[in-house]
């Protein structure tokens, strides 16, 4: 294993040092590294909290500040945060509007969360299950959060910058989430460094096909193929999944894993587009980055997220995070 670290069991929390001082005019850390949080907190705003395993950055911690979260609780890598990191966070950010948890359909993740918000007043969850690839994993019960997780972030991190209430941004998240659809495809594994050696075995031609972002299994392993062929079979599964949506607008988001090329991700992104117009679909609004990462894994997912009128106008609102930063 070759990783820039000093001790394995260090990794996390100075990680998270470095990234608050890289990023203190906007961001402050939680005592006992158990959150990071907007340095500038709202008055009255509802307070929007995420998180999960660390491995996955920038999400969650570097989706905090205007316009998205308010605070992120990192757990080890990729192991869930505990219910007193959120029951912490929430406590920190709450300026009297209330909190929403956002959490991806992970079993560990649902269930601290649940715990967070049974200990908390004020609270409600959005549920976040837009993988397609498998209704069932190794750490979910149902569809698992991926990327698409970030598109609601976004969104009804831009209601709550606009003083809605609680219950409406709820209503909001799980409306997104219903409209969002995402599948991965594996190159590489990746290595934990606490493990030291890569997380599964695959071959140099071969990929796993419908990847957790954990390097889970997916839908099956094969044999690696042309791109355009990959992103045909990913789009016809999102869109069957969906029902149908010939003639909709859509967000289309192409997200790396951590290890792959930004000209392989934009590359994706022109065969995804193309055959997504081809169904009908217009893409309107697009993001194309290494967002939702999975450490050092090589491969991309692709997040299409069908919009209207009003997320499509959230979704453009001002962002000032580490990570999205438009319209300031």
């Amino acid at each position: 294993m070759k990783k820039l670290i000093n001790a394995v069991e260090n990794v996390l929390t100075e990680s998270l040092d470095g990234f608050v001082a890289a990023h203190s005019d906007i961001l402050v850390l939680g005592d006992g590294h158990k959150f990071v949080r907007r340095k500038d907190l709202k008055p009255g705003k509802v307070a929007l909290i995420s998180g999960g395993g660390s491995g996955h950055e920038p999400l969650h911690a570097g989706l905090v500040g205007h316009g998205m979260l308010d605070a992120a609780c990192p757990g080890q890598v990729f192991t869930s945060p505990t219910p007193d990191q959120m029951v912490e966070a929430a406590a920190a950010v709450n300026t009297g509007g209330g909190v929403l948890f956002i959490v991806k359909n992970y079993e560990g993740d649902v269930m601290n969360f649940d715990m967070a918000a049974e200990m908390s007043e004020g609270v409600l969850q959005v549920v976040t299950n837009d993988d397609v690839a498998v209704e069932d994993s190794l750490y979910t019960t149902g569809r698992r959060g991926v990327a698409g997780t970030l598109v609601v972030e976004k969104i009804v991190g831009a209601a709550a910058e606009q003083g809605r209430a609680l219950a409406d941004l709820k209503a909001l998240g799980d409306r997104v989430n219903r409209a969002t659809r995402s599948m991965g495809v594996a190159l590489t594994s990746c290595t934990v460094p606490a493990a030291g050696k890569p997380t599964f075995a695959i071959g140099n031609d071969e990929m796993e096909f419908g990847v957790g972002i954990h390097g889970e299994p997916g839908r099956r392993r094969d044999r690696l193929k042309p791109a355009y062929e990959i992103a045909d079979e990913i789009s016809t599964a999102i869109v069957n999944d969906l029902g149908g949506a010939h003639g909709s607008n859509a967000l289309l988001f192409v997200n790396g894993f951590g290890a792959t090329p930004l000209m392989e991700l934009y590359l994706m992104y022109n065969n995804a587009r193309a055959l997504f117009e081809r169904k009908g679909i217009r893409i309107v609004r697009s993001l194309v980055g290494s967002y939702v990462t999975s450490l050092d894994m090589a491969g991309c997912s692709i997040t299409l997220s069908m919009l209207d009128d009003e997320t499509a106008k959230l979704w453009d609102a001002p962002v000032h995070t580490a990570a999205l930063r438009w319209g300031m």
